[in-house]
């Protein structure tokens, strides 16, 4: 069975730094690219960042570029968000998302809430 299951959120001050991290298991992870999403309340999800199987490729929502890394290790299977110079607007939920490009599975994770107040 195909899990995700993400840790370290909570609450943080605005300028602060948290590092949010996804476990897989039940899946060959190095074959899956791996992403990040978030949903405000009242909002859609939106695709934070991602990382791709092999490359390693990185992309990131603009709102949260020169932020925010996403980095996984394989050995581990786990990818992770580290994200710095927080502020108010990245309070959300922070989703881990997996999908196998050749085979189109994917899956997600249950989910971590990220709050930035003071």
């Amino acid at each position: 069975q195909v899990q995700l299951v993400e840790s370290g959120g909570g609450l943080v001050q605005p300028g602060g730094s948290l590092r949010v991290s996804c476990v897989a298991s039940g899946l060959t992870f190095r074959w899956y690219a791996m992403s990040w999403y978030r949903q405000a309340p009242g909002e859609e999800r939106e695709l934070v960042a991602t990382m791709t199987s092999t490359v390693g490729t990185t992309n990131y929502a603009d709102s949260v570029k020169g932020r925010f890394t996403i980095s996984r290790d394989n050995a581990k299977n786990t990818v992770y968000l580290q994200m710095t110079s927080l502020k108010p607007e990245d309070t959300a939920v922070y989703y881990c998302y997996a999908r196998r490009t050749a085979t189109l599975r994917d899956c997600w994770g249950q989910g971590t809430q990220v709050t930035v107040s003071s």
